[in-house]
């Protein structure tokens, strides 16, 4: 029996953080980072059929073409999709009333529609990346048993290719869900290694007043090569959402709108018209 003091629930009955029950979401799931970003993804359905939101986190389900459908919204950060996804799977593989694990699991399939930066000068701003692989140099996925699900070859050799300061925990490297990748590519997208950072500026190689412990990371990353695996973009999620889901036992994929290029200095004239081809092809995806 699981304690109350570690699933919390409101007075309601519904999960803590995300207010939400397990009857107001589908098996589909897409996340999003922006909370006014949900009602862009819904604004394509026919019907809505719940909203909430508690915090940054609003969540929508609904129906497009006959597909039920949730979009949440995540927030910002590795710290968030903890909370995100262990909430998501207690709401389907937890029973509410007795607090104990059902017998019979179900497993979610996780789309995550994003924003991210390219570090490599061939991949343009307003294309669109698909993370086959994620590093994740938050250090957030440590705090659980991750060894057997973990790249332990691509995590040294990125380690020993950037001369990584493991006093900044060890990276860890996830894969995507091979079946999500076989459903959401096509040749309009690109596969890409994405690597997740725990912050926004200093994390991410940015200085304003602050010196970084690593001024040239960013440029080490860009020029690593695991026998021709290429760091493609950079972002804030996609590794933590990878392991967590892996390790519940659900599906992720990520798919990034490519709004900047770090290696260029460019940034993208018209983000939401990439965001919004990026929606479009997640859901003709997602009802194929």
């Amino acid at each position: 029996m699981i304690q109350a003091s570690e699933l919390i629930l409101n007075p309601d009955g519904s999960i803590y953080h995300l207010n939400l029950k397990p009857e107001h979401i589908a098996e589909d799931i897409i996340f999003v980072g922006d909370q006014d970003r949900v009602e862009k993804v819904t604004a394509y359905f026919d019907s809505i059929e719940f909203t909430t939101q508690k915090r940054e986190f609003k969540t929508q389900t609904g129906s497009y073409k006959g597909k039920r459908i949730t979009v949440i919204s995540t927030g910002i950060g590795p710290d968030n999709i903890d909370i995100v996804l262990n909430e998501l799977d207690a709401l389907v593989n937890i029973d509410f009333a007795t607090r104990k694990v059902k017998e019979k699991l179900t497993s979610l399939n996780i789309i995550r529609i994003g924003t991210s930066g390219s570090l490599q000068a061939n991949i343009p701003v307003d294309s669109i990346v698909m993370s086959q692989y994620a590093i994740g140099l938050d250090n957030m996925l440590r705090s659980y048993c991750i060894d057997e699900i973990s790249n332990t070859e691509i995590e040294n050799a990125f380690i020993e290719q950037t001369s990584w300061d493991l006093k900044k925990g060890k990276p860890y490297v996830i894969p995507s869900s091979e079946t999500l990748v076989n459903r959401f590519y096509s040749v309009e997208i690109q596969k890409g290694f994405t690597a997740t950072a725990g912050g926004f500026y200093g994390p991410q190689g940015r200085v304003l007043r602050l010196n970084i412990q690593d001024p040239n990371l960013n440029q080490k990353m860009d020029q690593f090569d695991f026998n021709g695996i290429q760091i493609t973009n950079l972002e804030m999620e996609t590794a933590a959402i990878y392991g967590l889901a892996s390790l519940l036992g659900h599906k992720a994929i990520s798919l990034n709108a490519i709004i900047a290029n770090r290696a260029d200095g460019t940034f993208s004239n018209d983000s939401y018209k990439t965001i919004d081809k990026l929606i479009g092809y997640t859901l003709q995806k997602l009802i194929q």
